[in-house]
Formats: structure tokens, sequence, C-alpha cells
């Protein structure tokens, strides 16, 4: 290439990866944010606004050329699916999951027992079965896609639900296998 075209691309290409970093980071801001975890999240968003800063002063100096505000665009686009991939990976905290069966949840839950869930059953009525079983589960994030993938193949009838815990009490029991150390855990490790 010739160093023209080279510069041409040059300025889009900084701009475009700047744009992704700085997303996502504000992906993962948000999820230490949301977690409680303040430090972290200000020490973040320190960094994202710098990138911020230097990416979209790159933009508005430059704003006759199409391709930086085409690199910036796409940028953020990027950068919002890399920081959810990025949130699947960390999978800090925990989540409520709500199991919902008509059928005898005893195999269920002695499944679930043996791979260190916990959980606590009530006993209540549907308007398409006369009994149905509710099974309440706070399991870590981390050990939420094996769940999921023990209910969908085991237990297809399994009506479930998941929502974010946003604190839970310290040192709770609610899974019994061995417990990460905290510094790899805050980092979803």
């Amino acid at each position: 290439m010739e160093p023209v075209v080279l510069g041409v691309w040059a300025l889009p290409f900084i701009i475009l990866i700047a744009r992704i970093v700085e997303t996502s980071l504000e992906t993962v801001r948000t999820i230490y944010i949301n977690q409680g975890h303040a430090n972290l999240a200000a020490c973040i968003g320190i960094v994202k606004t710098g990138i911020w800063l230097l990416s979209t002063g790159l933009v508005l100096t430059n704003l006759s050329d199409y391709l930086n505000l085409f690199a910036y665009l796409a940028g953020y686009g990027l950068g919002t699916l890399l920081g959810m991939e990025i949130e699947k990976m960390i999978s800090l905290g925990h989540v409520i999951v709500r199991l919902i069966t008509p059928a005898d949840p005893q195999p269920l839950i002695t499944e679930l027992v043996t791979l260190g869930y916990g959980m606590t059953r009530i006993e209540a009525s549907g308007s398409f079965s006369h009994t149905v079983a509710i099974i309440f589960m706070i399991v870590p994030r981390s050990e939420l896609g094996r769940l999921l993938v023990v209910l969908s193949r085991n237990y297809p009838d399994v009506l479930y639900t998941v929502e974010d815990v946003r604190n839970i009490k310290e040192g709770a029991k609610i899974f019994h296998k061995d417990p990460k150390s905290r510094i790899l855990g805050f980092f979803g490790l």
C-alpha cells in the first residue's frame, strides 16, 4: 500500500479500536456498579472517559471525513457486542433461579443437590395444573450456564426464570462446592 492510502485508513482504524475498547469498558463498568464495586467502577470510568475524549475529539476535528464517523459508529456497535461477551466471562455475582414444575420435583431436586445447588421448595397451585412445585435457588452467576444445560437436557418441561441479585448476605451458604478465592471470584474466575 502507498503511504497515502495508509494515512486514509489509519485514523478511522484508531477511532474504531478506541470506541470498541471504550464501549466494552462501559459495559464492564456498569456490571461493577450493579454489583456494588464502586471503586473498581470508578477506576474503569476514568480510563473509559479518557478513551472517549480521544475518540470523540478525533471525529469532531475531522467531521468532513465520513470514514471517521463510520468507524466511530461501528466501534460503538462492536464494543457493545464485545462488552456483552466480557460480561459472560466475568460472571460476577449471583442470580435467583425460579423453577416451576407440575411434575414430581424430587428427581430434579436430587440431581441439583448432587451438583452442589441449594434450594427452597414451595408447593403451590397453578392455573393449568392443580399443583405445582416452585423451587427457588440463589446461584453464582458462574454456575448458571451449567444449571441451564442440566435443565434443558434433563428437564425440558420445567419453566424457569432468572433474575439478578444485587446483594446477598455475606457468608450465606447457597452453593456447597469448594468456594473460589475471593480475589478470583471478584473477577469471575
